[in-house]
């Protein structure tokens, strides 16, 4: 009976099994017929579509063009993803709001930023003329575009393209509104990609008349005034509400280039700029030739005006920095503010004006058309600021959003990791040899090599393979493990830029701004602590009560470098001014140290040094990266160091700097000299042996002798050389002392 039951369920279960089985397969017969029919009406449906000859190519075309342009706008939007964060925050335009002014460490008004809000005009005051005269030449079609105006861009296209060079500009005055407001003035890709993003999303949140009235009160007008309602009284010494046709036209021509048309500056070209303004209002059919015919004939005359010039750089910079503190709480809800800064007019206008002597004196001769300079005491207050050779120009802020390679000028932090391991001291011998790290092997310039020298003499002499020696080292044999303790000491010191590991990093690959390498180079003079440069003293607020006092209020130093350490680097640096790259830099009567720096093809020239009083971080360079005429960091960088510093330090009590002797050796600073020398002495081997083949230079050298020896002792030309021209610390041309070289395969540019 069993076995029965058994074979009776084993049955009914074979027949269920192939049930399924069977409905599984008729399922799918059914799905595939149905899908096959509906394949082939939509093939039938597709050939009433079908095209031939060149209709299919444009089709083809066209498929294409759409593909590569949504692939395009995918690649956009993540390119802009860094310009939409700055909107996220709700109060994004109260931030831009505030109304400072900023006063020097003397208490005399330097400048203001912000919304004025104490005269400050609505848009209902501003007259007709003036709006129409600002629409005409700026934006012609901001009513009709969504923010970016590509009839306008292609109008300009066409009209650089026929004029040879750049005569028209294409952006809408909604891109140029978010460039004021969340970006810089750099010329780059990225930059104008943002400035699209955020012109759309202005146009969204803000109407035409909130966009036009922003613009009118936040351009930079010229003569250090920041909005149309500034620049009139700046200029005709009357409100807004009270110009003329003529001073309209002549307000509205400053926002193409405000330092070229200023009145005060170059009437004529301001009067021929007003003149281009007033057609472009009758071109526009905003009015009539007669209706501007007086203001031709009569044109505006500006009240007499100072050239003063306004440190509008630093005047940016502290703007940002304050904007920042508010962030944080520390200023409360006050909006209007009034900011005792650190800056020092004395040694401002000593750093313009050496930058502009020396650019005209050399900028031909090297080929360099750029300076920055960040200038502070070691507390961290910022004395001075020179962003570029001209605001009018160019507002982008070389000092603080300019990141270039350091060069050697990036050593000192390889060598104070070194000594914080203990391992190393000044003294130290270390070998100066063909040293590689994969394909990439770093050398000297002339490809010889220096043997076994002290730790001392390769920082005075920058020798490269040894901040890649020291850096191996520090990880114990492994390179990237040495290379991020590198990198964690620039944290240490406050460098914010975000450094990118790389083999090269040692000998200064890294971008950094100036505004880091001053603020680095402060931790060395502070003897260890790092205090973060600042623009503010003491703020107050609008009732003129202090609110915030940056001795009391502001961050405390922290030791971020043992100060052993940091004494060691110091007077290695000190030798790299009395004996090494930068002599130039030295001062008389004051210890000073420094480092050198020159990137390869000459793209960026250093030197950022410092006293036991101030610290100070000078570039020179060109925006495009094209490459200096042999220009390096011991030669105009460290003169302009020189000269800022020696203006700097008049009639004030000089301090010493941590590590550094004073004028009268201390007996530790003799005895580590004299252990310098000792080890020195004793270095032998065969690494500390003279080379038994001569470089190249050298031979080249021997060979003009010898060729100017020939020359000499043929007939009738006597017996006298001669003379060879000789390498001077005061020529600047000449070069006395090695360049950074290095050998790649297959890397990116080398560095010297």
């Amino acid at each position: 009976m069993r076995d029965f039951q058994t074979v009776g369920l084993w049955q009914r279960f074979k027949r269920f099994a192939l049930g399924v089985d069977s409905a599984i397969d008729a399922g799918l017969y059914d799905a595939w017929q149905r899908g096959k029919a509906q394949y082939e009406r939509f093939v039938t449906f597709m050939d009433r579509f079908h095209v031939t000859g060149w209709r299919k190519g444009a089709v083809d075309l066209a498929c294409d063009g759409l593909t590569l342009g949504l692939g395009g706008v995918f690649i956009l939007l993540g390119l802009a993803q860094p310009a939409m964060q700055a909107t996220e925050k709700p109060n994004w335009l109260k931030q831009q709001d505030l109304a400072i002014t900023f006063l020097d460490r003397h208490g005399q008004e330097i400048g203001r930023r912000g919304i004025r809000r104490d005269d400050s005009a609505s848009l209902d005051d501003y007259p007709d003329q003036l709006i129409r005269a600002v629409i005409a030449t700026e934006d012609r079609r901001f009513y009709e575009h969504f923010g970016i105006d590509f009839i306008g861009l292609f109008r300009a296209a066409v009209a650089n393209a026929r004029a040879g060079g750049t005569v028209q500009g294409g952006s809408s005055l909604t891109q140029q509104l978010a460039k004021n407001l969340f970006l810089s003035n750099e010329r780059t890709i990225e930059r104008k990609v943002n400035e699209a993003f955020l012109s759309l999303w202005l146009e969204a949140h803000l109407t035409k008349r909130r966009i036009l009235e922003l613009y009118l009160d936040r351009a930079y007008m010229g003569g250090g005034a920041f909005g149309i309602q500034a620049a009139a009284e700046f200029y005709f010494g009357k409100n807004i509400k009270d110009i003329t046709l003529s001073e309209a036209a002549m307000l509205a021509g400053l926002f193409k280039a405000p330092t070229k048309y200023a009145p005060h500056v170059n009437l004529p070209a301001a009067r021929a700029r007003a003149n281009d303004v007033l057609s472009n209002l009758v071109d526009a059919g905003f009015m009539t030739e007669a209706q501007v015919f007086g203001a031709r004939q009569n044109p505006a005359t500006p009240v007499e005006r100072k050239r003063d010039t306004s440190p509008d750089y630093y005047l940016d910079w502290a703007f940002e920095d304050i904007k920042k503190l508010a962030e944080t709480g520390a200023l409360g809800d006050n909006r209007v503010l009034i900011v005792k800064t650190g800056f020092d007019p004395v040694i401002q206008a000593a750093a313009e004006q050496t930058v502009e002597s020396l650019l005209r004196q050399y900028g031909k001769q090297y080929d360099v058309h750029q300076a920055a300079v960040v200038i502070m005491d070691t507390s961290g207050a910022v004395r001075a600021m020179v962003g570029g050779r001209d605001y009018g120009t160019s507002q982008f802020n070389r000092a603080t959003d300019g990141r270039r390679q350091p060069g050697s000028s990036f050593k000192p932090y390889v060598y104070v990791t070194a000594l914080m391991t203990g391992r190393f001291k000044p003294s130290t011998i270390v070998v100066d040899r063909p040293y590689c790290i994969g394909n990439w092997c770093p050398s000297n310039y002339g490809h010889s090599f220096a043997g076994a020298v002290t730790l001392t003499t390769a920082l005075t002499k920058s020798i490269n393979t040894i901040p890649v020696q020291l850096t191996a080292a520090i990880g114990n044999g492994n390179n990237k493990a040495g290379r991020a303790k590198v990198i964690e000491t620039l944290k240490r010191v406050g460098v914010t830029t975000p450094i990118v590991d790389q083999v090269t990093l040692p000998i200064g690959s890294a971008e950094m701004t100036v505004m880091d390498q001053a603020a680095g180079f402060s931790v060395f003079a502070n003897g260890g602590k790092r205090i973060p440069p600042h623009a503010a003293l003491e703020v107050r607020n609008g009732r003129n009560e202090p609110i915030y006092r940056y001795a009391e209020d502001g961050p405390t130093p922290e030791q971020a470098l043992p100060a052993n350490a940091v004494e060691e680097l110091n007077f290695m640096l000190n030798k790299v001014v009395e004996q090494g790259t930068g002599r130039r830099a030295r001062l008389d009567g004051i210890a000073a140290c420094g480092k050198t720096g020159t990137t390869n093809d000459y793209k960026d020239a250093w030197f950022v040094g410092f006293t036991g009083n101030l610290v100070g971080a000078v570039w020179y360079g060109n925006d495009d990266s094209t490459g200096m005429n042999n220009l390096t960091g011991g030669v105009l960088p460290a003169m302009t160091w020189h000269d800022i510093m020696t203006v700097a330090h008049r009639g004030i009590e000089l301090k010493p700097i941590p590590g550094v002797p004073e004028s009268e050796p201390t007996p530790q600073s003799l005895a580590r000299a004299a252990e310098i020398a000792a080890a020195e002495a004793s270095a032998t081997g065969p690494a500390a042996m003279r080379p038994t083949v001569l470089s190249r230079r050298s031979g080249a050298v021997l060979e003009a002798i010898g060729a100017s020896f020939r020359e000499q002792l043929q007939p009738g030309k006597g017996l006298r050389p001669k003379s060879l021209r000789e390498s001077s610390d005061d020529t600047p041309k000449q070069l006395d002392t090695p360049r950074l070289d290095t050998q790649r395969l297959g890397q990116p540019a080398t560095l010297r």
